[in-house]
């Protein structure tokens, strides 16, 4: 299926970086996840073995931080795989010594490590939908039996909280027939764990581990220096053809305890199994197939949204949403949108498409679908221009492949008042201009479009005004409107779509193109006039399926963006000449959002590049696939199996923001899909 394998010789002290910079990610379908560094070495706040996805108003929890572990030899030698507490020997560097294999073994975390004369492995599995972590060890080569000494560390705090927050002692540990329960005496869940294997046992020996230093909260300008507690360490025994397996969870006891963990691996490696197999067979292998899985983190079951799960059971439905992005994104309806295509139709999760367009239809609310969901809420935020033309265009591509005029039926009402009050004005001064039929939109002290840093009081990239892909994305939603009303009302009620749509699109081609430069205006009628920038943005007015611009006017468009913008892992979204241009994403909060839209590059834009492209170059796919070549490169870096954020706009394209994101993922793979022999 897929396998990425990183292998490495001895360790010398000063060699370890790549295993504290690339880190892993398992999901578990519901939000939570386990994440960390190749080393095991914790630098986020983010990173932990159990961050657990909790009901309104909790939101994810870092339950399970870490694990020291130590191997006893048959000759009673000690051998210290990884050691929090030990700060003589800097722990990045112990904790990679022993290592000589890291692999993504059909999506999860395998490590192997040579102790002694054997050779161990680690596994790691968040169960589907399941709260719980289950952390295997086996042994692979050497006879004889391995003691293993487990010290797990806990933090119990909301996974975006400072790493400096106070422990929130006291703790309770209650144990009973081999399980043992630890807890914090506030609104925290409790954690719930238990060994499997032969021999074990739980030593009670409460401490707190000092001043744990995450270097990358240090680098982004955040507080970096938190305290973990440990209630005490496990002990088991080890042989051939006999695993451990240590299980954490916040399930109940009787969904802790209804699998053994030999059961838990094998429905994962089917669940996988089958997630691949409905794939296209072009991606039931390799790079393909890799991509497939990763998908599959971002596509959750949200917990704790009790009202939409009762409406949708009530209705034969289920609910889905899409988390734009690992570790700190929540649900975002732009990114759910633009990701909807390659995470789950170019994937062949058509039944979660429907979920998902049919879940976010139901919180249109004066015109507009929410921007995002916060963590621990229940009601969305609505501060967005794009997210709701985008749904248009999801579900062009939903019905496009399903045929589903049911679901088309059931959210049709909801698209003619989006229209309707985009043609007479909505919240944020997002509306029509009648005079040109334009949208406009635009509200101080807000960031509207895609391109929505904001630190403080500043906006950085405020485009407010008439945006170019704003209205390529409204002359793609008149013209579906016209066909979909038209088929389910008659032509008489879809005239009206036409008319707006010949109307922009008329304006369009007159105002957005500048004859000085040869490409579109990114923003016009703005606070400062008209936008001459070279973004990327222009490029939707050919990329979508209803492309507003001239064609005649397509090759300048694409020849400048190929030109000035195009990397190997994306577009970079500001051209190297303009004065605010940015060549590295890095440094605090206020740096990072500097830079974030003015030249910092989106692996997601190099989906509407190569759409434009095969619309101006039909036929070309080695060509178009060749744009996406170093992405396959760049599995191994950053999330090793995954796809980041962003890049910096200059070679080397360090990856940085979230280290494994939706839109990345999902426009990679689409493209990567549509570019095979044939398309």
């Amino acid at each position: 299926m897929a396998e990425r394998v990183i292998t490495w010789h001895e360790i010398k002290p000063g060699e370890e970086e790549p295993f504290t910079s690339r880190e892993w990610l398992v999901t578990n379908g519901i939000g939570g996840y386990a994440s960390g560094t190749l080393s095991g070495v914790m630098t986020r706040r983010y990173h932990g073995l159990l961050i657990a996805a909790m009901p309104v108003p909790l939101g994810r929890i870092v339950m399970l931080s870490q694990l020291s572990e130590q191997a006893r030899l048959p000759n009673g030698n000690l051998i210290r795989l990884f050691d929090a507490e030990r700060l003589d020997v800097p722990p990045h560097f112990s904790s990679v010594r022993h290592m000589v294999e890291f692999r993504l073994h059909d999506g999860l975390p395998v490590w192997r490590y040579r102790v002694g004369h054997f050779t161990l492995e680690k596994e790691i599995l968040l169960p589907y939908r399941q709260n719980t972590v289950q952390v295997r060890y086996r042994i692979i080569e050497g006879e004889g039996a391995l003691r293993l000494k487990l010290l797990p560390s806990m933090n119990f705090r909301r996974h975006d909280e400072p790493v400096g927050t106070p422990l929130g002692r006291p703790f309770a540990i209650n144990a009973f027939e081999g399980r043992y329960e630890f807890s914090q005496l506030k609104d925290m869940p409790s954690l719930r764990t238990f060994m499997h294997g032969a021999r074990s046992a739980f030593t009670i020996e409460e401490r707190v581990i000092p001043e744990i230093v995450y270097s990358q909260e240090e680098c982004r300008g955040y507080e970096c220096l938190g305290d973990l507690w440990s209630p005490g360490y496990f002990r088991v025994d080890i042989e051939k053809g006999m695993d451990a397996t240590l299980v954490a969870s916040t399930e109940e006891w009787e969904v802790l305890l209804a699998m053994d963990p030999d059961e838990a691996f094998a429905a994962e490696k089917e669940r996988k199994e089958r997630l691949i197999s409905i794939a296209p067979i072009d991606a039931h292998e390799g790079f393909g197939a890799e991509l497939v899985l990763a998908a599959d983190q971002f596509i959750v079951t949200p917990v704790g949204r009790t009202e939409d799960a009762a409406r949708a059971r009530a209705a034969g439905d289920d609910i889905r949403t899409v988390i734009a992005g690992y570790h700190w994104f929540t649900d975002w309806g732009r990114d759910t949108m633009i990701s909807l295509e390659g995470l789950t139709l170019a994937t062949g999760r058509r039944a979660e498409a429907g979920y998902i367009l049919r879940t976010f239809a139901h919180y249109i609310r004066d015109g507009l679908i929410p921007n995002l969901f916060p963590e621990g809420g229940r009601e969305g935020l609505y501060h967005t221009a794009d997210a709701t033309m985008w749904l248009f265009h999801a579900l062009d591509r939903y019905l496009e492949v399903t045929n589903d005029y049911m679901t088309l039926k059931v959210v049709l009402p909801g698209l003619v008042e989006i229209i309707d009050r985009h043609e007479s004005g909505t919240s944020f001064g997002i509306g029509m201009d009648p005079t040109d039929g334009l949208l406009k939109q635009g509200a101080s002290g807000y960031q509207l479009t895609w391109m929505d840093a904001k630190v403080g009081e500043w906006v950085v990239t405020p485009r407010r005004g008439k945006a170019v892909e704003i209205n390529a994305l409204w002359y793609n939603a008149l013209k579906l409107m016209h066909r979909w009303v038209g088929t389910a009302m008659g032509e008489k009620e879809a005239e009206k779509y036409l008319e707006l749509a010949e109307k922009a699109g008329r304006s369009f081609n007159e105002r957005f193109w500048n004859e000085k430069t040869g490409h579109l205006y990114d923003v016009i009628d703005g606070e400062q006039g008209d936008d001459a920038a070279l973004r990327p943005n222009q490029l939707f007015s050919i990329s979508l399926p209803n492309p507003v611009l001239d064609p005649a006017k397509w090759p300048k468009v694409v020849d400048a963006v190929r030109e000035k913008l195009l990397t190997p892992l994306g577009l970079r979204t500001l051209s190297q000449e303009h004065k605010e241009y940015k060549m590295r994403y890095a440094g605090d909060l206020r740096s990072r959002d500097a830079a974030y839209h003015q030249g910092t590059v989106w692996a997601w834009l190099m989906g509407p590049f190569i759409d434009a492209w095969l619309k101006l170059h039909p036929g070309d796919y080695a060509g178009a696939r060749g744009f996406l070549s170093g992405f396959e490169t760049h599995l191994n870096e950053g999330c090793v199996g995954s796809i980041s954020e962003v890049f910096d706009a200059e070679n080397p394209f360090n990856p940085g923001g979230c280290v494994a994101q939706a839109w990345s993922v999902a426009e990679v793979l689409r493209c990567w899909l549509k570019t095979t022999p044939g398309g």
